[in-house]
């Protein structure tokens, strides 16, 4: 991979209402930067400076780059989660067991994830530290999101009543009908459909019978018989 290196300058363009790049100086390659040549550049900018700025400028500070992580999304949504009491129902139940209210930050923080990178918890795990930043929670390991997820599982209808009962109360809202996501809902019976006789194409077959017979229709050639089901 080939880089190039620019020095450019972020300029406010009021008609487009956007930054817009403006680069001041083309320095080439990478890999075939001219260093004593830049060392002259900045010595000749720093000649533009005071010389308490200037020689801050010349000598490296102690502050060094290590990488970034996001904040916005997972600031928003803490801000919600907050207002919202969530922290405050799930700290107050976690302080009548073993657990810290570190398992509190674990689970906001799988929340946001779903809600900003939806991943696998092993891969949220990951998320949390190095590529998102959450309030409270440095990092975070897949054994935490596991054991998070087990509490919560243990004490959810708790918790769901008392968000409820909150978000009720804040938003003075008084409630006839909930809805709820039945997505993954399904049911079964203990007793099979009866079975269809269907065409090629799978398409149920018309039943000629006569009422009261009780003979039963003979499929014609390249049909299959199944469940309602199939």
């Amino acid at each position: 991979m080939v880089r190039y290196l620019q020095l450019a300058h972020n300029e406010w363009d009021p008609a487009s209402k956007s930054s817009k790049t403006k680069v001041l100086h083309n320095f080439g390659r990478e890999d075939q930067l001219d260093r004593a040549a830049v060392e002259r550049l900045v010595t000749s900018l720093c000649r533009l400076l005071d010389p308490e700025r200037a020689a801050t400028v010349r000598t490296p500070g102690e502050l060094n780059y290590q990488g970034s992580a996001a904040f916005g999304g997972a600031y928003l949504l803490d801000q919600l989660w907050r207002q919202l009491s969530i922290d405050k129902i799930m700290t107050s139940m976690l302080a009548r067991t073993r657990r810290g209210p570190y398992t509190e930050r674990v689970l906001f923080a799988l929340v946001a994830n779903r809600a900003l990178d939806a991943s696998s918890k092993l891969a949220a795990s990951h998320w949390v530290g190095r590529r998102a930043h959450i309030d409270g929670l440095a990092s975070c390991s897949d054994d935490a999101c596991y054991r998070a997820m087990d509490w919560l599982h243990e004490c959810r209808d708790a918790i769901e009543k008392k968000v409820f009962d909150q978000v009720a109360t804040l938003l003075n809202l008084q409630v006839d009908l909930l809805f709820f996501d039945t997505t993954s809902t399904y049911f079964e019976i203990d007793t099979p459909d009866e079975g269809v006789d269907r065409d090629e194409r799978g398409i149920p077959l018309p039943d000629d019978r006569g009422a009261g017979s009780a003979s039963t229709l003979t499929a014609p050639p390249g049909t299959r018989r199944c469940g309602n089901g199939c």
